[in-house]
């Protein structure tokens, strides 16, 4: 068999892979993407889209979405007026609506290599040698040539010893999204955004939903004020969050699963449940590349070291998304793929990580970007800050969506926004805008004096931004 040559090759076919492949292709270079991970595909073949389309992103705001319109036709309706019976929910079919819209988007995906010229290659990428200029990578059973590589490789869970995961009793973020039955009781083990987003799938639909969180502050990361509103709504939701767990011995039952575990208080307590989903985190798939052969460094914790660009200690080597420092987010890693193809042909490709937004989609939605009221605080760094309830919001009160806030943490001297903290409906197409302010070094006055359309819930933004300055207008 011939080896194949190509200017730049892509090790993953994930967000940040396809997107680097594309990229690249567009400005003229000859690219190639291999990919592996056959998912759930029915013939067994590699999949593209990565986590993130195939057992992540997509599949589960699909959930989230049924699981949404079915909580409001047993809940809501009838508070507007809307005279219904009481709901059933086919698991069977909304799983089979979720799949359908995977399979159509990684599908997409091999149109847009088509329509750009990308070459897909089935197999695992590993690195062999460097061979003069290029780079001689192994995929599957053929040999490939390559003047630049990206690795992309993703991330996988963070399994926690001692727990046998098996994607039926015991799930990941995987098992979670394919559950055959509503569980009565269902524990979840990691308040992150995976645990939040599933359990409160889970919880709408009528299960009884314990979340088990070793940290004390429910979503640490986030702002303080973020925090707290979060804990207060998902709770009075139903979601049974428990902080400060440590978690001992996990057993199979007859009936489900027996998770023991010590409380905050230091006593010893026990849980049972149908299903158990673990969301602790994810850590990078580094380990299949054989980066010891060729020296490429990775840290402790098997990231790829890389520097602002992404270019690792290799030449014409790079790597981006979730094998690389900075958030586990598909549209950072998106970023990054464009960043690094930009790089190659010698543009100037930048992706600012102090703008990358958080989103969390649970009901009310989470979004942030920015530095957190807490890291202000220790830096030391002098704000101010307006905060606005969605409650006194027209659009918000129509909709019947009250909950939540919108925060500005703007400089006390300069007033250039440092963080934009939203709790409320369609927070996740809200922060778009203290996005875009924040990379043009916008100030909080400069969002108080845009028209903002009315009746909206980005009025709520708007008048965070008067508050800053202390003259809201309609609070």
């Amino acid at each position: 068999m011939s080896t194949r040559e190509f200017d730049v090759l892509v090790i993953g076919g994930g967000p940040g892979g396809y997107v680097a492949a594309i990229r690249a292709a567009q400005l003229g270079y000859k690219t190639a993407c291999c990919e592996s991970e056959a998912y759930a595909d029915p013939k067994g073949e590699p999949r593209l889209g990565g986590t993130c389309l195939n057992v992540g992103c997509i599949p589960s705001k699909a959930l989230l979405h049924t699981s949404h319109l079915f909580e409001e036709a047993g809940h809501g309706f009838a508070d507007q007026g809307i005279v219904v019976g009481k709901p059933r929910i086919d698991v069977a079919k909304m799983l089979e609506r979720k799949n359908a819209i995977v399979d159509q988007l990684t599908g997409g995906i091999k149109g847009l290599f088509k329509k750009n010229k990308v070459t897909f290659i089935a197999g695992h990428g590993r690195f062999v040698k460097r061979d003069g200029e290029r780079w001689l990578i192994k995929v599957g059973e053929e040999e490939v040539l390559a003047g630049q590589v990206v690795v992309a490789t993703g991330s996988k869970p963070r399994h926690l010893p001692g727990i046998e995961v098996d994607n039926k009793t015991v799930c990941d973020n995987v098992g979670a999204l394919d559950l055959e039955s509503v569980p009565k009781k269902l524990a979840v083990i990691g308040a992150g955004v995976i645990g939040l987003e599933m359990g409160s799938v889970w919880r709408r639909l009528g299960a009884e939903v314990t979340v088990l969180e070793a940290l004390p502050d429910f979503l640490g990361a986030a702002d303080v004020d973020v925090g707290k509103e979060a804990l207060k709504v998902f709770t009075k939701q139903g979601l049974d969050i428990r902080m400060g767990c440590k978690i001992g011995e996990v057993k199979k039952t007859r009936s489900g699963v027996s998770i023991e575990y010590t409380d905050k208080d230091g006593k010893s307590q026990k849980l049972a449940a149908d299903r158990l989903v673990v969301s602790v985190g994810r850590v990078p798939n580094t380990d299949g590349l054989d980066a010891d052969r060729v020296g490429l460094k990775l840290d402790d914790r098997g990231f790829v070291e890389v520097d602002e660009h992404c270019a690792s200690s290799l030449p014409g080597v790079w790597a981006v998304g979730d094998v690389v420092r900075g958030p586990m987010l598909a549209h950072k890693a998106m970023e990054e793929g464009v960043m690094v193809a930009e790089r190659i042909d010698g543009q100037a490709g930048h992706c600012n990580l102090d703008t990358v937004p958080w989103v969390i989609y649970t009901a009310p939605e989470i979004a942030w970007v920015g530095k957190t009221e807490q890291q202000l605080k220790k830096d030391g760094v002098k704000y101010r800050a307006g905060k606005i309830p969605f409650a006194f919001n027209g659009r918000a009160m129509g909709m019947a969506a009250p909950e939540g806030f919108a925060k500005i943490l703007a400089d006390a001297d300069t007033d250039r926004i440092l963080g934009v903290h939203i709790v409320g409906a369609n927070a996740s197409e809200l922060i778009a805008e203290a996005v875009v302010a924040m990379e043009f070094d916008a100030a909080a006055e400069d969002l108080a004096r845009i028209c903002h359309a009315h009746p909206t819930m980005s009025e709520v933004v708007h008048e965070a931004a008067l508050a800053v300055d202390k003259r809201p207008l309609h609070f």
